[in-house]
């Protein structure tokens, strides 16, 4: 932005295009008789003389000098005289717009983590918002010395200490490095008021600052999305059966040769447990078989004795006559047993 001095016409207006411009001063030419002033929307302008602020104009339109802007500029020594002569004077416009800007931290920022003794290095970016507040500083400080005064300039100042105000205001209100942009208004609110604090000795407000994203270093990000996917499984055996099946239908892949081989050793392994499984069952049975035998008494020498006991002899003992397991000899009657 900027303006200039028409001497043909007795212009006095901002022309130069763009938006990245706050203020720009003119003072190389001198206000006469017949000069107009023209303020178009969102412009100020300051008339000053020898140094200081002799009348701030806010209405936008075209004004007479004479008529309409004399009236306000009463100390002015050339209005006084009737412009005979001219006088020289300074004008500044004024951007009274609020700016919007971009910021990104210059450097990794490194906040505390368990773990990790240099601290865990994040980026962040976002936008601030500003608007010149105080005229009187605003030209003390800048004005006084610089023809224009840009949104880079300013811009600059943010940068040179928004990392350190980042890592102040994380550290107080984040509750842990995974939860900053949950608390991303309160750190943000409380560098906008570090800002202005800084800002306001040039005479410029800041009125907002939003953290917009958060960067992590990439081996951060695949823990966070392992941890996400493990809580969603429950426990690591479902964890590793869905990895593998993830893996499926990857012909030629580490991963699918890592599927075929786990399928493999699952197969041993099911075959074995169905071996023993049928050992187990087989002396089972045996042990049963065994005690069924020992119950009924038979295969030992005492079932034998009993059950020689029980059936009685062959033959008669007295007559030897065959009596076949009889309780009496058919013979001589002799009692067997």
């Amino acid at each position: 932005m900027g303006f200039f001095s028409n001497q043909l016409a007795n212009v006095v207006e901002w022309t130069e295009t763009g938006d990245q411009v706050i203020f720009w001063k003119w003072n190389n030419s001198e206000i006469k008789k017949g000069s107009r002033l023209i303020i178009r929307q969102g412009q100020d302008a300051i008339f000053m003389y020898q140094g200081k602020i002799e009348g701030i104009f806010r209405d936008e339109g075209a004004f007479d000098i004479e008529s309409q802007i004399i009236p306000f500029l009463s100390t002015l020594k050339g209005f006084k005289f009737g412009f005979n002569s001219g006088i020289r004077a300074e004008v500044l416009f004024i951007n009274t717009k609020e700016f919007t800007v971009k910021w990104g931290t210059k450097n990794a920022i490194n906040l505390p983590c368990a773990g990790l003794p240099g601290g865990m290095p994040i980026r962040a970016f976002g936008v601030f918002n500003f608007k010149v507040g105080d005229y009187l500083t605003f030209i003390d400080k800048i004005a006084g010395v610089k023809k224009q005064y840009t949104v880079d300039e300013v811009k600059e100042r943010v940068l040179a200490v928004v990392d350190s105000l980042l890592a102040k205001w994380i550290i107080k209100e984040g509750k842990d490095m995974f939860n900053i942009q949950a608390n991303g208004y309160d750190i943000g609110r409380g560098i906008a008021s570090d800002l202005d604090m800084e800002l306001t000795k040039i005479g410029i407000h800041v009125t907002g600052f939003v953290i917009q994203s958060v960067s992590y270093p990439e081996s951060v990000k695949q823990m966070q999305e392992k941890a996400a996917s493990q809580s969603m499984v429950g426990d690591m055996g479902r964890y590793a059966q869905m990895a593998m099946l993830d893996s499926l239908g990857k012909p030629g892949s580490t991963a699918n040769s890592s599927v075929q081989m786990a399928s493999a050793m699952a197969s041993m392994q099911m075959g074995m447990a169905m071996g023993q499984q049928m050992t187990q069952q087989m002396g089972n049975m045996a042990a049963s078989v065994n005690q069924t035998m020992n119950s009924m008494n038979f295969g030992t020498t005492e079932g034998q004795a009993q059950g020689n006991a029980q059936t009685g002899p062959k033959f008669c003992p007295n007559c030897g006559t065959r009596v076949n397991g009889a309780r009496f000899c058919s013979n001589c009657g002799q009692k067997l047993i």
